[in-house]
């Protein structure tokens, strides 16, 4: 479970950190450099999200919960956006959806 885990926080932060960056190219005018190690980075969240040994939609639907509780906290550390009670109730939500898919392999 802790490998599980971690390669779920290693494809977030690929996953965010790809977009991120692809959002500053097209959104705020960062050089075309910019979004082309974006597009690398969103290649390497694809890489590393095989390396689970869930199936293809327990894999997928378990990284969504994660995905969303860690692109609350980017905004927040990040864009210094603190988080409203509504994010933080939905992340927390989306985290115990993703322990119930994750409590049998």
């Amino acid at each position: 479970m802790i490998r599980a885990v971690f390669l779920f926080l290693v494809a977030g932060l690929a996953e965010i950190g790809g977009g991120y960056l692809i959002w500053q190219w097209l959104k705020n005018g960062k050089s075309l450099w910019v979004g082309i190690i974006g597009a690398i980075v969103m290649i390497l969240y694809g890489v590393v999200a095989t390396r689970q040994e869930f199936s293809f939609g327990k894999t997928y639907a378990a990284y969504g919960g994660i995905f969303i509780a860690m692109a609350v906290l980017w905004g927040w550390f990040i864009d210094k956006r603190f988080p409203d009670w509504s994010e933080w109730v939905g992340a927390g939500i989306c985290l115990v959806g993703v322990a119930v898919m994750l409590l049998k392999k």
